[in-house]
């Protein structure tokens, strides 16, 4: 990469960078009065934060979710009393559980396979189990029943997952999925997902946006600065004590089987899978509103962050590189899909994001930068342009499958990349008026994000804006 001094005398005066801020200005003063900053919206509200403590919702420490108060806090304002909602990036099921206990129908589709298993758990307690699954849930929370299995089950591994635990955590992961066998398949659903829970605590590992971060103890190497993340946590001790708590947050008495409220919540529909291919699936005019959160523009990649969780479901090396192809285009690694062969449909969401001047100019400016030797990564370009082209099409599907006056609220981060901010709340937003969507107005969250950290070093810590788009179906 060249010097950063070099690359800026280019910029000065370069044409690529002043279409950029020219598309910029013109698309701001098209929304200007669709932004509005919103005091209620929290940093802590629009992230999991809020969930820490929440029941149910803390068990499994999803950190690009939003909270279910969030949730909450849309069906109040924008009147979302009765029906069905839809969240096409389920995630953990925030937005679906949350709708459901509002006696609200929710639909979901999740592509990764630690979102649908959270999910699946979720609903399975939610529904209450006999007393017998209750009692033996309840003797795994008080004595190590795993530890006197006389077999063991293979703890599967990807490239990326070798060596993450100690060898003494190893063994007792071995034994605990071998006697899971030995129970119910409900009860086997949610021993499994306990052990999903603490799998972080217990592990030379921490979730870091774009990867897993190793601590020094693992033996990897992991960059120039060494990383300890402080005591990692007894096995034991970390999957009884989280036993514990999902049998607090679901169990009235001691007496009380798992309290179901079935027959209260709005009913639950799961699909697996990438909503690219899900959403071209579902009827016509089915939903009143939309709550959502896609991934950011900000190159995290979920297959490596989830690696140990998704090792334990099953998912192999190929299958790893595949689910990361799935995705919506968020990181460098994303090819191009040929999103015009997938759904001949999708024509004017592509050729409105052909059209979108800003769109097209910055995606211009970072090619330009990619010749140069300018980036950081080659696959920048490539990705952005991914990003922005996916979301089009998923936009065009929401505008198809929502009822009329239907609201669409989404939260998402604008990004930087290359001394370049990218309003990806303007262009998204007037892309979605191109497929069929009014822009009610975009709200604005009082303290915005900084840069990534390889930014702040050239850049400085500019403030990007963090939105929830409030779109409405005419």
């Amino acid at each position: 990469m060249r010097d950063r001094a070099e690359q800026l005398r280019i910029e000065t005066g370069s044409p690529l960078f002043d279409a950029v801020d020219h598309a910029r200005a013109e698309l701001s003063a098209r929304f200007a009065d669709r932004f509005v900053t919103e005091p209620m919206l929290t940093r802590s509200l629009v992230s999991f934060q809020a969930n820490k403590s929440r029941p149910a919702y803390r068990w499994y420490k999803f950190k690009e979710a939003f909270s279910a108060s969030l949730v909450e806090y849309f069906l109040h304002r924008f009147g979302i009393q009765r029906g069905r909602i839809l969240d096409p990036f389920a995630g953990s099921g925030t937005a679906l559980f949350a709708a459901s206990a509002a006696g609200i129908d929710a639909d979901g589709v999740e592509l990764l396979p630690i979102g649908q298993q959270i999910i699946r758990a979720r609903q399975i307690i939610r529904a209450g189990l006999p007393k017998e699954d209750l009692d033996t849930l309840r003797q795994w929370s008080r004595s190590r029943v795993w530890e006197s299995h006389g077999t063991r089950a293979v703890v599967p591994e990807l490239r990326v997952t070798k060596g993450a635990y100690p060898d003494e955590t190893k063994d007792s992961i071995e034994r605990y999925l071998a006697a899971c066998q030995d129970v119910s398949l409900s009860v086997r659903t949610i021993l499994r997902f306990a052990l999903f829970c603490v799998l972080e605590e217990v592990s030379f590992t921490r979730k870091d946006g774009q990867y897993l971060r190793w601590d020094y103890r693992s033996g990897r190497r992991q960059g120039k600065k060494m990383f300890d993340k402080g005591a990692i946590a007894d096995f034991g001790s970390a999957v009884q004590s989280k036993l514990t708590e999902i049998l607090l947050d679901a169990v009235a008495t001691e007496e009380d089987e798992l309290v179901s409220f079935a027959d209260l919540n709005g009913a639950i529909r799961l699909f697996e899978g990438s909503c690219l291919q899900v959403l071209p699936g579902l009827d016509d005019l089915a939903y009143d509103a939309i709550i959502t959160s896609p991934p950011y523009c900000n190159r995290y990649d979920y297959t490596r962050t989830y690696a140990l969780e998704l090792a334990l479901l099953g998912v192999d090396d190929r299958g790893l590189g595949e689910l990361r192809q799935q995705m919506l285009s968020c990181t460098v690694e994303n090819r191009a899909k040929d999103l015009r062969g997938m759904n001949p449909q999708w024509a004017l969401a592509l050729n409105a994001s052909d059209r979108q001047p800003l769109l097209q100019a910055i995606l211009a400016f970072l090619e330009a930068q990619k010749a140069d030797g300018f980036l950081n990564n080659s696959g920048i370009p490539r990705m952005v342009r991914g990003y922005f082209y996916e979301m089009a099409c998923v936009i065009a599907e929401c505008s198809r499958v929502m009822k009329g006056n239907a609201p669409l609220l989404m939260v998402n981060d604008n990004v930087r990349y290359a001394g370049v901010s990218i309003p990806v709340d303007a262009i998204l937003s007037h892309i979605a008026e191109q497929v069929g969507f009014r822009v009610e107005s975009i709200l604005v969250l009082p303290n915005g994000k900084g840069n990534s950290s390889q930014q702040m070093g050239e850049h400085g810590r500019e403030v990007l804006r963090k939105c929830v788009y409030v779109w409405r179906k005419p």
